[in-house]
């Protein structure tokens, strides 16, 4: 049972729009908020606990979940029970192996994201050798997930909580262009079926020229982005995740 939240504020006590709405929703469920900065987590300042809820960026809550003790979740963005989602060929690589395609000059675009840690750039598309500027100072060895480019027509954020859709956000495209609502549900109970769903995650589709509804990625919720969902049920998915993960805490 989560009693005090640990909130992350940025240069000047400000908030990112995840951390505002969490903050917000918590004030009215009366859970008393601390805030802290990066460095404190770092430096490990903050009287973490079992029933302490810890909000911020990837890199302050993956740092809580070291303090803690609680092993950091794999990464998983492609479940291989949704390749047939996918419509893309996909493969682990290196920068080095990037970096040989991109000077060749003999390759299509490459999407291409960290393949086991996250955040350590942020995925894009990979079109000449100028492009490698977007990773530098990245270790040539990073492990890269790559992908084929595709052409979405729109793409949407799908929030879960305990295997039921609670909210679904436009992001991108044109959102007169809807996804396969019944495709996602099956996805869904997929990733039930094989254990690679969380107590609260979201899970990205778009719908591509073909029309198909495909999978962009999936997203754990320990640390998601917020698109149009409300603050409440944010909220709920951040702590419904972050109760499941905080069953792995050992004092």
């Amino acid at each position: 049972m989560i009693s005090k939240a640990f909130i992350q504020q940025q240069g000047c006590g400000r908030l990112r729009d995840e951390e505002q709405l969490v903050s917000e929703d918590l004030t009215e469920r009366g859970i008393p908020i601390h805030f802290y900065t990066e460095k404190r987590i770092t430096r490990r300042q903050l009287p973490l606990d079992n029933q302490s809820l810890v909000v911020g960026d990837m890199a302050c809550v993956l740092g809580a979940l070291k303090q803690l003790g609680i092993p950091e979740p794999l990464v998983n963005d492609y479940p291989a029970c949704l390749n047939y989602l996918m419509y893309r060929k996909t493969w682990i690589s290196t920068v080095s192996e990037l970096e040989r395609r991109l000077l060749s000059g003999m390759y299509p675009p490459i999407f291409a994201k960290p393949a086991t840690r996250r955040k350590r750039f942020t995925g894009c598309v990979f079109e000449t050798e100028y492009d490698l500027s977007k990773i530098y100072g990245v270790s040539r060895q990073e492990k890269l997930l790559c992908s084929e480019v595709i052409s979405w027509m729109s793409e949407y954020r799908v929030y879960i909580i305990n295997s039921e859709i609670i909210s679904i956000d436009f992001y991108d495209g044109n959102a007169d262009i809807f996804i396969d609502v019944e495709k996602v549900q099956q996805a869904i109970e997929c990733l039930d079926e094989t254990g690679e769903s969380y107590a609260g995650y979201a899970i990205d589709f778009g719908v591509l020229d073909s029309g198909e509804t495909a999978l962009v990625e999936m997203n754990d919720g320990f640390a998601v982005g917020a698109y149009s969902i409300d603050r409440k049920k944010y909220t709920d998915l951040i702590l419904a995740r972050w109760e499941e993960l905080l069953s792995n805490y050992k004092k």
